[in-house]
Order: C-alpha cells, then structure tokens, then sequence
C-alpha cells in the first residue's frame, strides 16, 4: 500500500509540475514520519522516497541508528534551543528555523564540530497565532541578522497554510512565500533554492506555486 500511495502522489506531483510548466526533477518528495515505525518508513524508502521529516527529537533519535545513511533525515518540526545538540548529529536539514536565539545556539553548537548547518527559515505567512515562523515583514531583518552567524546556511524558506479541505484556500500563502523568495538574492551564505511547502491536503497547489519540497505524512501512510 505504501509503495502504491507513493507513486500516486509522484505522478499528482507531475502533473502539477506540467500545469505550472516546471521540471518534476526539480520538486522532491519527504516523508513525514512523525507517529511512524521504521518497517512503514522502510517500506517508503524501498518506493524510492529519500528524504525523511520528522517533528520531535526525540522521536528522530529512536529511528536514527537504524534508519542512518538509508535517507536525508530532516527537522520540520518546532525546534526546542535545549535539543539543538542533539538535532545537529541526527538531522541534514532544519526547516523551522523561526527566531534568533535558536540560531544563536545552531551557531554556537556547530562551531564546536566546524559544521556549517544548511536550514530553512520558517515564515508564518498566515499570520495564525499558534503557528510558529518569522512574519513576513520581519523576515528581511531577520535573514540580515542570521547572515552574520559562519556556521549557518540558509537555503530558502519554509510555510505551512492554514488546514483546510479546500486546497485553494492555502494558494495565497504560498503564493506569498514564493513572491517573498524572490526578493533576495544569494549570497555567501543565503540561497533562496529551497520552498518547502505543501502536505498531504494541499502539495498539488503548492507545487503549481513553487514548491521545492512537499512534506507528505498520510497521503504516503494512510
């Protein structure tokens, strides 16, 4: 089943890609894994999936030790400055990179191992007030702030919209990330390659707005 749901969101990921006249090469596909064992996240891999996101810690560093080299393990969770430790020995890529004083301690924790950290910044494009995230206007200070740090990469922006079943809806919001992307320019350590944005109810729209990377938890696992 998993395999089959795999493929099907796949071929949903090309087809919005040809609406919206991109390559499919250029949208990759994570697992969102929170909740789930190592035999279903096994079965993901084995259809091809090769970036896995996981939300807690906690929970990424149960799997790791068997999970290790077998894909891209990535943070698209709230991340908590007491486990930043620890996510830089288990994670590739942080999504939510959402204040100051988190990448203060990214910082300050990777000088200890020379590590350059590659993350997404996280905008709360909505304006929703229990989501996480930069707002939108603060995000060019912000983005000047985190630029001083040496140990940081930042790599492009993360949103999530607001739930809904109509996916319509969330068009604005990335719509927004994607206009918001496109007025910085890279630097030294500032690359605007990656949106992540998209999940199970909405990736279709999201990739016809520029998504790089949706994060797909039951449209994979049911």
């Amino acid at each position: 089943m998993i395999a089959d749901n795999v493929r099907k969101v796949r071929s949903r990921i090309e087809a919005a890609a040809r609406r919206s006249n991109r390559p499919a090469g250029g949208i990759e596909l994570l697992a969102s894994t929170k909740g789930r064992s190592v035999e279903e996240i096994g079965e993901a891999l084995a259809a091809g999936v090769r970036l896995i996101g996981e939300n807690r810690v906690q929970e990424a560093a149960r799997k790791f030790p068997e999970l290790r080299g077998r894909a891209s393990m990535q943070m698209i969770g709230h991340l908590q400055r007491n486990k930043v430790a620890e996510a830089l020995r288990i994670f590739d890529l942080i999504h939510s990179l959402d204040r100051l004083r988190l990448a203060e301690e990214i910082e300050r924790e990777a000088a200890k191992s020379g590590r350059l950290v590659p993350v997404l910044v996280e905008v709360n494009v909505s304006g929703e007030e229990h989501k996480f995230g930069v707002r939108p206007d603060e995000l060019p200070e912000f983005l000047a702030a985190v630029g001083r740090f040496e140990r940081l990469q930042v790599e492009g922006l993360m949103t999530m919209a607001p739930f809904s079943p109509d996916p319509e809806r969330a068009r604005p919001v990335f719509r927004r990330l994607r206009e918001l992307a496109g007025r910085f320019a890279d630097g030294p350590r500032l690359r605007m390659r990656h949106l992540s944005m998209g999940m199970t109810q909405d990736y279709e729209v999201a990739v016809e707005e520029g998504a790089t990377i949706v994060r797909i938890g039951t449209a994979i696992f049911g």
